[in-house]
C-alpha cells in the first residue's frame, strides 16, 4: 500500500508539472484582415528605393502589420507575447499547455509551432591578446580577395548599407578601429532585440570583431574592405538564452529591411541543438525562410557556414542552408585550403554549400586592440565587405545577379566542392570581364583501366602551394567524391575507371585551369 501511495503521488506531481509548465510557441494567423499600412511612413527611403529598383510592390502583404484584434485575443490567453513577425504573420508566446490548447481552437489561428531553438556564434574561442598578432594574416585576409585592386579603383563600399546581427558591440562607440565610421555618422541605427532598447555597445565582443572584419581601420591598417559603408547594428543573441535567438533574428531581419539594408551579415547558425540534418533543406527553419524572403526583397544575405566541421554534426546550419543566402566557409591561411572546423555541405536536398570561402583565421579589433581569432564568423564578414565593394562597382545589378557574379569571381570556379564552394572571391573579376585563354596545366590520360591526371611539368612550383582539386560528379549533378592533392610529381592522381560506374564527370582544377572528363562519352 505504501508503494502504491508513492506511485500515486509521483504521477500526480508529474501531471501537475506538465499542466503548469510553460513553453514557447509561434502562433501563426490565418490572415491580416483590417490591417492598415503606409509604406512611406514605415520604410526608410533606402528601403523604398530598393523596392522600386527591384520592381517589388510597396504594398506587399508580408510587410503589413498583424491584426491587432488577433494579438489582443492571444494576449488574453497566453502568459506572455514576446514578439511578432509581419513576414510570417505570427506572434511568439510563452504559454502553459492548457493555454496553448485554447489558442489552437481560435478560428483565426492557422498553426502553432513549438520553439526549441538555440543558436551558436560561429566563433572558435581564443585568448584576446592585443600585443600579439600575425601581420601576414592581417594583410592576407583582405589581399587574398585582392583588396588592392578595389583600392586602385577607389572602391570602399561607399553608398552600401550593411546590417550585422550579433551578440553585442562593446566599445564600438569609442574604439579607435571605428573612429572613421563614427566621425562620418555612418552607424545609422542600432537596436538590442534582447532588451528592447537601442543601446548595443556592451555584452559579448563577437559583434565588435565582426564589424572590424567588414570595415575596421587601426593605425592606418585596413582589417576589412568596406570601410566607407553605412551600418545597422542589431543585437540578437544572448549567451545563455536557449529560446529567443531565432525569434530575435526574425525581428532583426524585418528591422534591417525596414531601415534600408543592402547587405546582411549573420555570423551564427542553428544546428543540432534543435534540428536534424534533414531540416537543412532550405525551407524548414524559420530563419532560413526569412533569409530567402529578405533576398526576395532585394537584400544580399551573407551567412557563416558554421564551425561544426570537426564535430559530430559536420554540416552547415540554418540559415546558411538558404538557397538565396551566400554561405561562407573558412580556409586556413597557413595552408590556403579548408580549415578543419569549417562546416561542410551539401544541404540535405543536395544543393552546393558553402558557396564561397575566405580566411577563417583572422586578425580582428576587440575591446582591447587587435588580436587573432578564428571561426567562419569572421570569414563571413570579410566576404560581406567584399560583397559591398563588388556591388559598388555596378549598382545596376540586383542582389541575385550579384550573388552569381560573386560565385563566378571565386578562384576555383567552375570547379566546386562541399568544403570550399567555388573558392575565394577575387576583385579582379569585376574589372576584367574578358576571358583569357589559359594554358592547360594538366591533362587527362587513359592508361588501361585507370585515368591519370597528368600535371604539366613546367607548372609544378616547389616554392608554393601546388594543389590539385578534383571531384567526381554523378548524373544527378551531386558530388560522390572530392579531394585535394598537394602536387609533387607529374602523375598527380590515378583514378580507377572500374570504380566509377554510374558516375559521369570528373572535374579537376589546377593553377586556375579547370577541365573535365566525361565518362559517358569515353
Amino acid at each position: 500500500m505504501k508503494y502504491k501511495k508513492l506511485l500515486i503521488i509521483l504521477f500526480s506531481v508529474l501531471y501537475i508539472t506538465n499542466l503548469f509548465s510553460q513553453d514557447k510557441y509561434w502562433v501563426c494567423f490565418t490572415d491580416k484582415k483590417d490591417s492598415k499600412f503606409n509604406p512611406f511612413t514605415y520604410f526608410d527611403v533606402k528601403a523604398i528605393e530598393r523596392r522600386i529598383k527591384n520592381n517589388i510592390s510597396l504594398y506587399d502583404s508580408t510587410d503589413f502589420p498583424l491584426n491587432h484584434n488577433y494579438i489582443s485575443k492571444i494576449d488574453e490567453i497566453a502568459k506572455e507575447i514576446t514578439s511578432q513577425t509581419r513576414w510570417f504573420n505570427a506572434v511568439a508566446v510563452w504559454a502553459y499547455s492548457d493555454q496553448i490548447e485554447k489558442i489552437k481552437q481560435l478560428s483565426f489561428v492557422k498553426q502553432v509551432i513549438p520553439i526549441y531553438y538555440q543558436s551558436v556564434l560561429a566563433e572558435i574561442k581564443t585568448k584576446d591578446n592585443p600585443k600579439k598578432y600575425d601581420e601576414t594574416i592581417l594583410s592576407g585576409q583582405t589581399e587574398r580577395m585582392e583588396m588592392s585592386i578595389f583600392e586602385k579603383h577607389n572602391i570602399t563600399g561607399k553608398g552600401l548599407r550593411i546590417a550585422i546581427f550579433d551578440g553585442g558591440f562593446p566599445t564600438v562607440d569609442v574604439n579607435p578601429a571605428f573612429e572613421h565610421i563614427r566621425k562620418e555618422k555612418r552607424i545609422i541605427k542600432t537596436y538590442d532585440f534582447t532588451k528592447k532598447k537601442e543601446f548595443v555597445y556592451s555584452y559579448v565582443s563577437h559583434g565588435t570583431n565582426v564589424l572590424s572584419c567588414i570595415a575596421g581601420i587601426i593605425d592606418g591598417k585596413k582589417i576589412g574592405m568596406a570601410v566607407d559603408a553605412e551600418f545597422l547594428l542589431a543585437r540578437t543573441e544572448i549567451v545563455r538564452e536557449p529560446f529567443s535567438e531565432e525569434e530575435n533574428w526574425l525581428a532583426a531581419v524585418e528591422w534591417a529591411d525596414k531601415n534600408g539594408a543592402d547587405v546582411i551579415n549573420s555570423s551564427l547558425g542553428y544546428t543540432h541543438q534543435r534540428y536534424f540534418y534533414r531540416d537543412m533543406d532550405g525551407k524548414t527553419c524559420f530563419v532560413t525562410r526569412a533569409a530567402n524572403l529578405a533576398a526576395a526583397k532585394g537584400i544580399f544575405v551573407v551567412n557563416a557556414a558554421g564551425n561544426e566541421g570537426s564535430g559530430k554534426w559536420k554540416f552547415i546550419g540554418a540559415p546558411a542552408d538558404a538557397d538565396s543566402a551566400l554561405s561562407i566557409g573558412g580556409i586556413n591561411p597557413a595552408t590556403d585550403y579548408h580549415t578543419s572546423f569549417s562546416s561542410y555541405g551539401p544541404t540535405f536536398d543536395k544543393r552546393m554549400k558553402p558557396n564561397v570561402c575566405a580566411y577563417g583565421h583572422v586578425v580582428a579589433a576587440g575591446k582591447n586592440g587587435l588580436h587573432e581569432t578564428q571561426g567562419t564568423s569572421f570569414a563571413s564578414p570579410l566576404v560581406a565587405g567584399f560583397v559591398a565593394c563588388a556591388w559598388q562597382t555596378n549598382r545596376s545589378l540586383n542582389n541575385m545577379e550579384l550573388f552569381n557574379e560573386i560565385q563566378k569571381s571565386a578562384d576555383l570556379y567552375p570547379y566546386y566542392d562541399y568544403a570550399h564552394g567555388f573558392g575565394v572571391p577575387q576583385a579582379s573579376f569585376f574589372f576584367d570581364k574578358e576571358k583569357k585563354e589559359l594554358e592547360p596545366s594538366f591533362s587527362f590520360v587513359e592508361e588501361e583501366n585507370n585515368l591519370i591526371i597528368m600535371i604539366n611539368k613546367d607548372m609544378i612550383d616547389s616554392t608554393g602551394n601546388n594543389y590539385l582539386f578534383y571531384h567526381i560528379e554523378n548524373e544527378e549533378g551531386i558530388l560522390d567524391y572530392y579531394t585535394l592533392i598537394d602536387v609533387y610529381q607529374e602523375r598527380a592522381a590515378i583514378i580507377s575507371l572500374s570504380d566509377l560506374k554510374g558516375n559521369k564527370t570528373i572535374r579537376a582544377h589546377y593553377k586556375k585551369y579547370t577541365a573535365e572528363f566525361e565518362l559517358s562519352k569515353n
